[in-house]
């Protein structure tokens, strides 16, 4: 299998296996649900943090106002008595006021708190260090879990606004947020290899010849972007050892010009009758009383 090391910009995303005979056409099909599937659980990931502590979402029309203001409009959220947590509610204020306060008891908020460490620890970028391949199948363990562990905390659903809610029913609405610039369409998304785009009517083998133990790197680009920029001739960690190298061998050196020029004359390595010394016996001869 060829292995394909992609990169948004300089950051590392995920290892890939795929094949020199699959047309690009698909890898970048699949890279881009890959891709787009991450970005979706790390959504889902930072928002469970705040319905575990502040409780579901208010309404659209309720959020940011305080409680005078609610009160004055007479606004009513006819999800609070619906959406109570498993072992009933514990009530946190959101000073934002972007979600009821009514949160999740402490069991359950560690529920919630412990199937978010899981799921990102699956598609973690450190996946690449551990040198582990992300399919999709483990975009979706990892989003199944989070599924059953809100259900399990709110049997009842959460509200049909609540964003956690719509990611989960792929209804959500990005426009306006840095999550849109992030997210990928599969008619946009290019791959790009070795300062070249690589063209979708191609296959891979195309490019990297037959080798199926190939490994690249890849960098995935929107279209219109223009060409990202090439990798480095070496590593970070490889100029991190060339430098390490560096300042051994100058130390070295210090210590060599700070040592007595003189000094090795009196080691027995430099006296030229040493070897016939060793042959008359006369080596090791001490003088004066035992």
């Amino acid at each position: 299998m060829v292995q394909l090391h992609v990169k948004r910009g300089d950051e590392s995303q995920f290892l890939f296996n795929t094949s020199v005979d699959a047309p690009l056409e698909t890898v970048i099909q699949q890279i881009t649900a890959i891709y787009n599937g991450r970005l979706k659980v790390e959504r889902i990931c930072s928002e469970i943090p705040e319905l575990a502590d502040h409780g579901i979402t208010l309404p659209p029309n309720m959020q940011g106002l305080t409680e005078e203001q609610i009160e004055e409009l007479k606004l009513k959220d006819e999800w609070e008595d619906k959406c109570v947590p498993s072992g009933g509610p514990v009530f946190r204020k959101d000073e934002i006021g972007r979600r009821n306060g009514h949160a999740p008891n402490d069991k359950m908020k560690a529920v919630l708190m412990k199937t978010v460490e899981e799921a990102k620890a699956l598609i973690s970028k450190k996946q690449v260090q551990a040198n582990i391949c992300v399919t999709m199948e483990m975009v979706k363990e990892a989003l199944d879990p989070l599924r059953g562990a809100v259900m399990i905390v709110y049997p009842m659903g959460l509200p049909p606004h609540d964003p956690i809610r719509m990611e989960f029913e792929d209804r959500e609405d990005l426009s306006g947020t840095q999550a849109s610039l992030q997210v990928m369409t599969e008619d946009e998304c290019q791959l790009w290899w070795a300062g070249k785009e690589m063209q979708r009517r191609k296959k891979l083998q195309d490019y990297v010849g037959k080798n199926e133990k190939t490994k690249l790197v890849v960098k995935i680009q929107k279209r219109g972007e223009g060409a990202p920029a090439r990798e480095p001739l070496i590593t970070e960690e490889q100029q991190k050892q060339m430098m390490m190298h560096h300042y051994r061998r100058q130390e070295e050196l210090k210590k060599l010009e700070e040592a007595d020029d003189d000094s090795h004359l009196d080691s027995e390595w430099s006296d030229r009758q040493a070897l016939k010394k060793q042959f008359q016996g006369l080596t090791n001869i001490k003088w004066g009383p035992r």
